[in-house]
């Protein structure tokens, strides 16, 4: 058939005597090559700039599917973030999942990597049993908060999210999307117990801080627990004086920083680590300069500003160690891979 096909090339017309003869070479041989790749390696040439474009589609489309059959609960998720003042950061954990989505996106817009759609059965096997136990702890009576709803609902809400990435996805992309997808965790609320749980961490231990800081400056102090009784006035670190709100969006603040400045994963989690200890002495501060002013200006100042919307102050202070802490430890691995570079420069 090739012997037919070629001919007819000249036969057509398409010979150095209407085209010139440097079109009609090329002409032929095109057509040589389209013949010896074969009609599947055609269709691949043709077709491989179309297929991650033709991915992101099928993402786009059961994304879409998803958060429409979560878009109630993804509402009253929107709500919550909007009236309390604990996840008022929520509106924007995607965003900033999509700004490090994005910073690899000439890289996503050219994979053509290999599928891994039997890993899709993971996060789909997880959301349907979120689902179901949700649906069994309804029927035998059980009826949740707000938060716990949201928990279970958000959670099964991004393990569709995730099964819906794998499925249409290659496994290089899914590569470079595994931190930005993980970072939506952070969209899922703390159930109640939970919730707590860190509350009471955080109260006692910002109860340690506050005596042992006391006690460093002299300050008399009696304790009975989370209460202080200090000259001619008494106060208790409550749990609204955990500081859970603070503390949370620094721990976030830790992983985005690490992620940006850092490349070294155990300094990431050295970072991210160290915010437990310095949000407990931070709130150990701001109680006890609440004490110092009750003591040495006015009982009155435990209804001052500095203890009823002082925290902005104290979550900016603590902001210095911390970047303290990200500049050394980013100062440290430049300082480690220079040499190897050099050694490198020096070998070569």
């Amino acid at each position: 058939m090739r012997e037919t096909i070629l001919p007819l090339v000249s036969r057509w017309g398409l010979n150095s005597a209407t085209v010139g003869e440097t079109r009609f070479k090329r002409l032929r041989l095109n057509l040589e090559e389209v013949w010896n790749m074969g009609p599947m390696e055609a269709n691949t040439v043709n077709d491989s700039a179309a297929a991650p474009r033709r991915r992101w589609k099928f993402f786009g489309l059961a994304a879409a599917i998803v958060t429409a059959g979560f878009a109630f609960p993804l509402y009253d998720l929107l709500r919550l973030a909007l009236t309390s003042s604990l996840y008022s950061h929520l509106v924007l954990i995607p965003l900033i999942s999509l700004y490090f989505a994005l910073q690899d996106r000439e890289h996503l817009k050219a994979d053509q990597s290999r599928m891994a759609r039997n890993w899709a059965c993971l996060p789909l096997a997880l959301g349907l049993g979120i689902l179901v136990g949700y649906g069994l702890g309804l029927s035998s009576g059980w009826k949740p908060p707000r938060e716990d709803y949201l928990a279970v609902m958000t959670l099964a809400f991004l393990m569709f999210l995730a099964a819906a990435a794998v499925l249409t996805l290659g496994r290089a992309t899914l590569r470079l999307l595994l931190f930005p997808g993980a970072f939506l965790i952070f969209l899922v609320p703390f159930p109640m117990v939970v919730n707590e749980a860190i509350e009471t961490f955080f109260q006692k231990g910002s109860a340690e801080a506050s005596y042992l800081l006391f006690k460093l400056l002299g300050m008399p102090v009696f304790r009975q627990g989370t209460v202080f009784q200090l000259p001619g006035f008494s106060m208790e670190v409550a749990p609204e004086c955990s500081g859970i709100r603070s503390s949370y969006v620094l721990f976030i603040t830790s992983i985005v920083a690490g992620q940006m400045f850092l490349r070294s994963n155990w300094r990431r989690v050295a970072l991210t680590l160290f915010v437990i200890p310095l949000a407990l002495l931070r709130n150990g501060i701001r109680i006890v300069t609440i004490g110092y002013l009750c003591v040495h200006i006015s009982p009155d100042m435990i209804h001052s500003f500095i203890h009823r919307r002082g925290g902005p102050i104290f979550f900016v202070l603590s902001l210095v160690p911390f970047t303290a802490l990200l500049l050394w430890l980013r100062h440290a691995e430049r300082r480690k891979t220079s040499p190897d570079r050099s050694v490198n420069q020096t070998n070569s």
